[in-house]
């Protein structure tokens, strides 16, 4: 009896001590319990230093030297075909009367937000109506709850747009009850939900004016990719031109750490304002000759994108298995791409390039290891393990963390959309801009620097995928199908086609040719 006793005392203290072990173990080992959202490492695949895939590629390009003449062609900037911004407002024709106040409720990131500002001043032109600033949604995956003023000049905002449209920093007190949390909790007459994507002018003017004569406010929310881009009035293009490229500043301290980021790289011996003990390279170049010139890599390769592509990226089973889990459980079996094999999608250009990929591509364009590559990203799939390879080929590569002094950084620690808010401005004021995959930034840059007649490199994401599948392919023949694949792909004007973004084409509609 006291031996059975003794026993079951004994399998149930084991059974609590499970008990707390199993209650414990998160907090031992958190990052197998953190939220999918965030981009953490996954704890047996991310931390492997995955080995380069290209290797033959990589000796050859790690020897590379290029001639003066090549590197005098590449960094030429593009010539002027007679294209110019063509967004200025007639005379004032703000009405008298509004029909009442809009509201808009943005997610995403910072550029998908962009351009739904911009499509918020169309909306509120074509009903006639006063646009309250619009509300930035806290963005779920990196919890930011910067807000437009956070942002944007706002005062620069409504003075730029005060011939078009009329702007309110917030809501009179007689609407005052109108808030996110009043939406969220019931549904309401003056929120509309149903605006359907790329939603027409007619669509607007049947179902939201009425409510906004009805009521003197109208909420949409969600409010991203709700209006076409197809049959708008001419004067209505141009104001998303307009609110886009002319607007649309961000505020001052964001613009000056810009400038600072921008003037270090091209006077890397001016030490001003960095941290010198963790800017070696800053003192690396002499510069007597003027400004040096840059490049500005957007490297999108975070964790979702690296799932979501369902492309093998060379860390073995692994992380194979890592990447297919985290999209089971965050898309649930709706990715397409899990249906073709790894070779499918590379011949067809679907897969982002690794870094490793894309700095053969540069290398193979004709930059050399003397040249400044400044790295725009938030967090790379992998680290800074997957990032050694490009390191390697260009030693003078910066990113925001190199470039400044830890007061600066900051600023904006920890905050996404400002930290993509001046990789956006640095990538916009650099000599050539080109970034590793598709995406909204890639897409945002690319109009801008159309707009403004800047270079900037769309990688041929077919081509350069069926080039890295031929193991046997020497460096001579790879170079020279780069250079051919991306001869009219550096950012020279591309008319818009129907239902095309008018903020990655602007041309016709932004730009007029003399």
């Amino acid at each position: 009896m006291v031996l059975v006793m003794g026993l079951n005392f004994q399998s149930n203290r084991a059974g609590a001590l499970a008990g707390v072990f199993v209650l414990l173990f998160p907090v031992f080992l958190p990052g197998l319990f953190s939220p999918l959202g965030n981009a953490s490492p996954s704890t047996f695949s991310e931390w492997n230093t995955p080995k380069p895939r290209h290797s033959r590629l990589l000796k050859s390009a790690l020897q590379r030297r290029s001639p003066k003449l090549d590197q005098s062609d590449l960094w030429a900037p593009l010539a002027d075909e007679g294209w110019k911004p063509c967004v200025a407002s007639k005379a004032s024709s703000v009405p008298w009367k509004s029909e009442g106040y809009i509201q808009v409720f943005l997610d995403g990131g910072l550029n998908q937000q962009r351009m739904g500002i911009c499509d918020a001043v169309a909306v509120a032109k074509l009903l006639n109506a006063t646009l309250v600033i619009p509300y930035l949604e806290t963005n779920p995956v990196w919890k930011d709850s910067s807000s437009f003023m956070d942002i944007f000049d706002v005062d620069h905002f409504i003075n730029v747009l005060k011939d078009d449209i009329s702007i309110v920093k917030e809501l009179p007190a007689e609407f005052s009850w109108s808030t996110r949390e009043y939406y969220a909790t019931a549904i309401r007459a003056t929120r509309v939900k149903t605006a359907p994507v790329h939603a027409s002018a007619n669509w607007y003017l049947e179902n939201v004016l009425p409510v906004l004569q009805s009521y003197g406010i109208a909420a949409i929310a969600p409010f991203s990719h709700r209006l076409t881009f197809e049959n708008l009035p001419d004067e209505i293009q141009r104001l998303r031109c307009k609110v886009n490229f002319q607007a649309l500043f961000f505020v001052p301290h964001i613009r000056a750490l810009g400038d600072a980021l921008i003037g270090r790289l091209r006077y890397p011996s001016n030490k001003s304002g960095a941290k010198e003990a963790n800017h070696p390279s800053m003192t690396t170049v002499a510069n007597d000759q003027g400004p040096l010139k840059f490049v500005v890599l957007h490297l999108r390769f975070d964790k979702d994108m690296a799932a979501h592509s369902a492309c093998d990226f060379g860390g073995g089973k692994a992380e194979k298995l890592a990447l297919a889990k985290y999209r089971q459980v965050l898309w649930q079996g709706r990715v397409l791409n899990s249906q073709f094999t790894d070779e499918e999608l590379r011949s067809q250009g679907r897969c982002p390039l690794t870094p490793e990929e894309i700095g053969l591509l540069l290398a193979a364009s004709g930059f050399d290891n003397n040249t400044r590559l400044y790295l725009a990203s938030h967090k790379v799939y992998g680290g800074e393990a997957r990032i050694s390879t490009l390191r390697s080929l260009f030693p003078l590569m910066e990113d925001k963390k190199s470039l400044t002094s830890g007061s600066e950084l900051a600023q904006i620690k920890g905050k996404a959309s400002l930290l993509a808010a001046v990789d956006y401005y640095v990538s916009l004021h650099s000599d050539i801009f080109i970034s590793a995959s598709p995406g909204n930034m890639h897409n945002a840059m690319v109009g801008h620097r159309t707009y403004k007649n800047l270079k900037t490199i769309r990688p041929n994401m077919a081509l350069s995928g069926q080039l890295f599948m031929n193991k046997s392919i020497i460096w001579s023949d790879f170079q020279q199908a780069i250079v051919e694949g991306h001869k009219n792909r550096l950012g020279h004007i591309r008319l818009r086609k129907p239902k095309q973004s008018i903020y990655t084409y602007p041309a016709p509609d932004c730009v007029c040719h003399n």
